[in-house]
């Protein structure tokens, strides 16, 4: 089985000479780092990235930043996305390999095959079919390891609301340590959703101060690996974090790990900067782990 695209043409280019060059120009963007990856990779090692999965004319930009870095550290054996399911509460895991205006991208079937005998999470294509969270970091994953294309494997899971995160993150954590893979975790999601088109309102004056100040100290509650915290600091603000269950799966990983990575803010804005128009935004955040 492939898993066909469901948003090329719609979040981002859907031929390949078009969507090669708008990710260029997403690197090259005035909010993006501004060069290309190096092409000569490092022993430098990355543990995870946290990164948007918005339109590419949005957040584009600010995924770049984060995926220049895997193109510069040393190649995995496989990336463990992490997504929501925006369109249902199920999580599952997908086996079939996934195509992107780029190519095709190879699951690591037997890792896959791995966690769901050692998790309590399922192979359901079906949550997959038409969700975008995992989907639009494909391309840019294919654009950053041009030099190893073919050998690129990705281990896909939604993450739904049906879990306990300490239990999955628990399975996740002890069945990936033994297989003695190297692993990086790709954690997809955006932040706030502000305005009446998310029905998310907390407040209405000095919109881009107090938008910052909320996903900031979001992200500071990341970089402590605390996710009772992080899910109290989101149950108390009803703050609009789409991807909210992978990151809390995601810390309490890192938190079982003997060496923590250290977490590094590479990038932070919203639509609203883009568009310079507050009224509805959406936040992107771009973060690695190393």
């Amino acid at each position: 089985m492939v898993r066909e695209p469901c948003v090329a043409g719609q979040f981002y280019e859907n031929s390949f000479d078009s969507l090669n060059k708008q990710i260029e120009n997403c690197f090259y963007d005035k909010r993006g780092p501004g060069d290309l990856p190096i092409e000569k990779r490092s022993d430098k090692k990355i543990s995870a990235i946290l990164v948007p999965h918005a339109g590419y004319m949005f957040s584009g930009a600010c995924a770049a930043w984060a995926y220049k870095e895997i193109a510069e550290s040393k190649f995995p054996d496989a990336f463990l996305l992490l997504g929501p399911n925006h369109y249902g509460s199920g999580s599952g895991l997908s086996i079939g390999d996934w195509k992107t205006p780029l190519g095709l991208v190879k699951t690591h079937k037997d890792l896959v095959r791995g966690i769901k005998e050692n998790t309590d999470l399922e192979i359901a294509e079906h949550n997959h079919i038409t969700e975008h969270s995992l989907e639009v970091q494909l391309p840019f994953l294919q654009f950053s390891n041009k030099d190893t294309l073919p050998n690129i494997r990705i281990v896909p899971i939604v993450i739904g609301k049906e879990h306990e995160y300490e239990k999955i993150a628990k399975q996740l954590h002890n069945y990936l340590i033994k297989t003695n893979k190297t692993i990086i975790t790709i954690v997809s999601t955006d932040f706030t959703h502000y305005g009446p088109n998310y029905r998310y309102v907390p407040f209405s004056s000095d919109i881009p101060k107090r938008l910052a100040k909320l996903d900031k100290d979001a992200i500071e509650i990341i970089k402590k690996y605390d996710a009772p915290k992080f899910k109290e600091y989101v149950n108390r603000t009803g703050i609009t974090i789409c991807g909210f269950m992978p990151i809390l799966v995601f810390l309490e990983m890192m938190q079982l790990k003997e060496k923590k990575p250290r977490p590094h803010l590479l990038m932070y804005y919203t639509s609203g900067d883009v568009l310079n128009d507050y009224k509805n935004s959406v936040s992107y955040v771009s973060m690695v782990f190393k």
